[in-house]
């Protein structure tokens, strides 16, 4: 992932890992690239997946990062901050949502290029995209429908088949069809959100709870030690301690060595 455009296609690629209901399709025969979030995504994935390129990349080139526009398929309610903060015209109501490149700027390199990294991480991901539930026709939508409301949103089966334009009866005998029900769906929806947001530090459990839809604690730790066989905080602690240790890995020598002398002189 040397380049910025070779970290968007990696986004594009792993895009699943992080519970985005949308594709990311790149054309990189135009100029400047399109960078497309394909369909028609929730008003605030849009936002937040824009944003976090532009604001990603912008760090990562050390701000070399200046995209020719960004498209929002709505109207963001301060679409003049969005100029602001992302440096870039915002085209609102537009036929797509995404952003554009251009060549130039699409072949900075990155800052941070570590290959033996790299190599680890792509072979996680690759074998947690091996693990996930391929689903195809009604389901496959579902999935991407939940994706984006069962953190803070309507989850009801009958909110949700509104949403995909049918009945809640016709949706659950078309899932039958395809043998998965509608609560195994939501289940695997919760399990995902759940593990990404126990991993991040800045949500308490008991927010990410509610987040999930749970009125109290109780019964998301019941759910969760379902899903992954530990306690919510047991997990996050996991997590901590793996992400320090691949840290100290990568560290460099000298960087070890100072932590190492950092630790004899504190101690």
């Amino acid at each position: 992932m040397d380049t910025v455009g070779a970290g968007v296609r990696q986004l594009g690629c792993y895009r699943q890992l992080i519970g985005d209901p949308f594709a990311i399709v790149v054309d990189e025969s135009v100029d400047p690239v399109r960078v497309e979030m394909s369909g028609r995504p929730a008003p605030f994935n849009a936002e937040y997946t824009a944003s976090l390129m532009v604001l990603h990349f912008r760090k990562e080139t050390d701000g070399g990062f200046v995209p020719a526009s960004v498209s929002f398929q709505h109207e963001p309610d301060e679409a003049a901050a969005f100029e602001r903060v992302l440096g870039c015209p915002v085209r609102i109501r537009a036929a797509w949502s995404g952003i554009t490149v251009p060549h130039a700027v699409w072949e900075l390199p990155l800052r941070r290029r570590d290959p033996v990294l790299r190599q680890v991480l792509e072979a996680q991901a690759n074998g947690i995209l091996a693990t996930l539930p391929k689903r195809t026709g009604v389901a496959l939508e579902l999935q991407r429908a939940l994706a984006t409301r069962v953190a803070g949103g309507e989850t009801g089966i009958a909110s949700v088949a509104r949403g995909l334009a049918m009945s809640s009866r016709t949706l659950q005998r078309r899932l039958a069809a395809e043998g998965v029900s509608y609560q195994e769906l939501l289940d695997e929806a919760r399990k995902e959100a759940a593990g990404r947001h126990i991993s991040e530090p800045s949500l308490a459990i008991c927010e990410v709870a509610y987040l999930l839809g749970y009125s109290e604690a109780a019964p998301f730790h019941r759910a969760f030690r379902r899903w992954y066989g530990t306690t919510p905080d047991l997990f996050r602690r996991a997590n901590r301690e793996t992400s320090v240790s691949r840290a100290t890995a990568h560290a460099s020598p000298a960087d070890r060595m100072g932590d190492a002398g950092s630790r004899r002189r504190n101690g």
